[in-house]
């Protein structure tokens, strides 16, 4: 995911070419939200565990407090609405799906930090023809993974 910082090839002259300048520009954006996307699945995949584990656990508890005696109705229901509380948090969070969403957006942004790392190495054997094919991939690549995240954040209205 990190990017290495070894200076890149450049033309006769000693400059960067501008096909050298762009594919670094869109090598940083793709790891930096690669790194972006992997951060938030990390987050997404700790508030799930921090809501659905002890929604469950509480729906334990007040099940079999609810059973034990008929003086435990109270601190039964009180636990019972507790983890329905937790539940709905996770329902209305919705955290299992951002966080799928996430991985399909670091996932399309790590293709796109390939396309360019393999520009980058082969761009001093690649005609002019195979260069502009190359970018033209990888800037659909780069469209693709924009979208990725696009339609996942159109689909929070709709139902899946």
């Amino acid at each position: 995911m990190d990017g290495d910082n070894t200076p890149h090839q450049s033309n006769s002259h000693g400059q960067v070419t501008p096909v050298r300048a762009e594919v670094d520009r869109v090598l940083a954006e793709a790891e930096r939200r690669q790194r972006g996307a992997h951060l938030r699945v990390r987050f997404w995949s700790v508030i799930d565990i921090a809501l659905g584990f002890p929604a469950a656990v509480l729906a334990g508890l007040s099940g079999a407090a609810g059973l034990a005696s008929p003086d435990a109705r109270v601190p039964a229901a009180v636990l019972a609405l507790v983890s329905a509380g937790f539940s709905a948090g996770a329902g209305f969070l919705r955290s299992d799906i951002r966080r799928a969403e996430n991985r399909r957006s670091r996932l399309a942004w790590a293709r796109v930090e390939a396309r360019a790392r393999l520009l980058l190495a082969q761009e001093t054997q690649m005609d002019h023809e195979a260069i502009q094919e190359a970018l033209r991939n990888l800037f659909y690549s780069r469209t693709k993974a924009i979208a990725t995240h696009t339609e996942d954040a159109s689909s929070e209205g709709t139902p899946s």
